[in-house]
């Protein structure tokens, strides 16, 4: 029997002003954020500022743009929607039931360099607005008050920012109007940027330039934000991300184009450092402006750390990361709190700003790792387009072309690893590390689960239930399992009901947690093995959904009474006379690495790691949402192959006594 817990259809985003308003400040916060940057890191790529290069690298933006935010994301990721969700892991969760066995590699790689190098994202875009302070006082502690304010935009999180987040759209709306004006206003100041809409003019330059990689690295800053546009598919709809990108991009290649009218215009005219964003505002509109640039940099904030949550959060479903405390500080759907990555962002933010001191120190790490995240989503593209039967002569020129354009685009941002790119690579190769581990460590132990068919002890189960002679342990017991078959059950849990200590009680029920690869699903199967006994429920839960064992079993049980399928009255005479409901007991089998398990030298690297970082999971129980039940935990050794020991044999010479 097999039913539904809620309805999981396709969500569906109608496209809407207010939708479109929302899209805006959910969705573009970094890569809207880009020209504070970009120009800037532009400028100092060479020595030698002409009205050549700075045609040739502004057209390399609106053709990166185009290219690669433009068709590869919003044209086509966008298609490639897990039931109205989207991100590399949705992604990965559509593909790897008819996909290769090491998809799940691409899937963790891609998401360990997202969040790695956007760890970098907040400390940047807040950095580089603060920066524009010292248009008025050279001496303003700039890394003092950016610290200030992602300490409170950190600390806020576990209130929940639904109040703020209302006002992000209209804000975000205020801001690309006004960088686009102000880049308008400026086009004047030299035609010729004009020219940059000829991509002849960004494949001279690159073809020319002794430099062009450290032009693309600076260049590839304009788009380290369209990750969002497929990761926060689920939050908006692709509708209004795609109407809303129209005027995004709009209003960013009118405000680089502004930029660099005014560069051509000035060159050698400003000083070294000077930030090409801020030099084309009117002097009376700096306040305004760096007052914008701040709201616009903690709206990116946001995003990040939000979509850092939803991250670690499907993570954890898909058996990437270790089951950690997950909060819900508001009623909004698909706003959460994790407070162990929130202080761990904070952190390394803080870490990242004392480092690196300065926004233009940053600019030269920033970007590397992204690249490998949208190869790696790429990669994923194509298994995707190809499952939906597209033609191998059209999936390999598309994926192809993207592995090319990305393939350049890491070559040249390489030449950041020195110059701290290796810092966001190290966290991206410990956070790959940890769900490399913490995914095989759940294959390795599956692996070793001796499988037994429950059928062969119906007549033992149902002689304990019977047998007076037994202390009850409870009315219902409820076992977790590993297995979803119906006759299928872990041999430790019979040991546990019929030879450790004979659990007595009036119903055994074997529960199984499976997450779906679709990503709100919830259902259930129900069976009834022996009646008014034995029970099987395998509740199946998508990717994003969270594991409320409690509620959603409560919800099933519910069901069944009113079907007359399960008793819930207790099993204790005394109470059942006075309509007392059973109680539930729930019994968990706790695995242990034991160190006298044999393991292939793979296995046992994998059962090494996961013993220094176990410590990061929280209690199964409690990520069940079983924390206020009567939960029992049984502990017992992860036996494998085990080394072949000499036995004993007794001593034929008895111990001499004393005399």
């Amino acid at each position: 029997m097999t039913s539904k817990i809620v309805s999981s259809g396709k969500t569906s985003h109608r496209l809407s002003v207010m939708g479109l308003l929302v899209t805006l400040g959910i969705v573009y916060g970094d890569i809207g954020t880009s020209p504070l940057y970009v120009m800037r890191a532009i400028v100092g790529a060479t020595s030698a500022v002409t009205s050549d290069y700075i045609i040739g690298a502004v057209s390399c933006i609106i053709w990166t743009l185009t290219f690669q935010t433009t068709l590869k994301y919003v044209v086509l990721a966008l298609r490639a929607d897990n039931n109205g969700e989207g991100g590399i892991l949705a992604l990965y969760a559509l593909v790897r039931k008819h996909g290769s066995a090491w998809l799940y590699l691409l899937a963790i790689i891609g998401a360990s360099t997202l969040v790695a190098d956007g760890v970098i994202t907040p400390s940047i875009t807040v950095l580089s607005a603060i920066e524009g302070l010292r248009t008025y006082e050279p001496s303003t502690p700039v890394i003092p008050i950016a610290i200030a304010i992602l300490t409170v935009l950190f600390f806020i999180q576990q209130y929940g920012t639904s109040a703020i987040g209302k006002l992000f759209g209209p804000l975000m709306l205020l801001w690309f109007s006004m960088i686009g004006i102000l880049g308008l206003t400026h086009v004047s100041d030299s035609w010729v940027i004009l020219k940059a809409f000829n991509p002849w003019y960004a494949v001279h330059l690159l073809a020319t330039s002794p430099e062009w990689f450290l032009i693309l690295g600076a260049v590839f800053l304009c788009t380290t934000g369209a990750e969002a546009l497929y990761s926060d598919l689920g939050h908006c709809g692709k509708h209004n991300i795609r109407v809303s990108w129209a005027f995004v991009k709009t209003m960013l290649i009118c405000n680089y184009l502004g930029q660099g009218a005014w560069i051509i215009a000035h060159a050698g005219q400003f000083a070294p450092g000077t930030n090409p964003f801020y030099a084309i505002m009117p002097h009376a509109f700096l306040p305004v402006g760096i007052t914008m640039a701040t709201i616009a940099a903690i709206v990116a904030s946001q995003a990040l750390i939000s979509g850092s949550f939803t991250i670690f959060s499907e993570a954890m479903n898909l058996h990437f990361w270790p089951r950690q405390h997950i909060k819900y500080p508001t009623d909004i759907k698909g706003q959460l709190y994790i407070p162990f990555i929130n202080i761990s962002l904070y952190v390394l933010c803080i870490i990242v700003i004392l480092f690196f001191q300065t926004s233009s120190n940053m600019e030269a790490a920033y970007g590397l790792a992204i690249t490998v995240t949208m190869l790696m989503t790429t990669l994923l593209l194509g298994c995707y387009l190809k499952q939906n039967k597209m033609p191998w002569s059209m999936v390999i020129p598309v994926i192809g072309f993207f592995v090319v354009l990305e393939g350049i685009f890491f070559v040249a941002n390489l030449a950041k690893f020195m110059h701290g790119g290796w810092v966001t690579m190290l966290l991206a190769g410990t956070i790959c590390l940890v769900m490399y581990v913490w995914f095989n460590v759940d294959k390795i132990r599956n692996t070793f689960v001796e499988r037994r068919d429950i059928r062969k002890y119906y007549d033992v189960l149902s002689d304990i239930k019977s047998d007076s002679s037994i202390s009850k342990f409870a009315t219902n017991i409820v076992y977790m399992s590993r297995f979803c078959g119906k006759y299928d059950v872990e041999q430790k849990v019979l040991y546990s009901i019929i030879n450790k200590h004979p659990m007595r009680a009036d119903h055994y029920i074997l529960l199984h947690t499976d997450y779906e690869d679709t990503p709100n699903e919830r259902s259930y199967d129900f069976y009834e093995l022996i009646p008014g006994t034995l029970y099987r429920i395998n509740l199946h839960l998508g990717f994003r959904v969270q594991p409320y064992v409690n509620l959603y079993l409560r919800q099933v049980i519910e069901d069944q009474v009113g079907n007359g399928k399960f008793a819930l009255e207790s099993g204790y005479d005394s109470l059942r006379r006075h309509h007392v409901a059973g109680n539930f007991i729930f019994v968990f089998i706790k695995r242990v690495y034991a160190e006298f398990n044999v393991f292939t030298p793979k296995a046992r690297f994998i059962m090494t790691i996961y013993n220094l970082v176990h410590h990061l999971k929280q209690s199964a129980p409690k990520a069940m949402g079983l924390s206020t039940s009567n939960v029992f935990v049984e502990i017992v050794p992860l036996v494998v192959r085990t080394r072949k020991i000499e036995r004993v044999t007794q001593n034929p010479q008895a111990c001499p006594t004393d005399k």
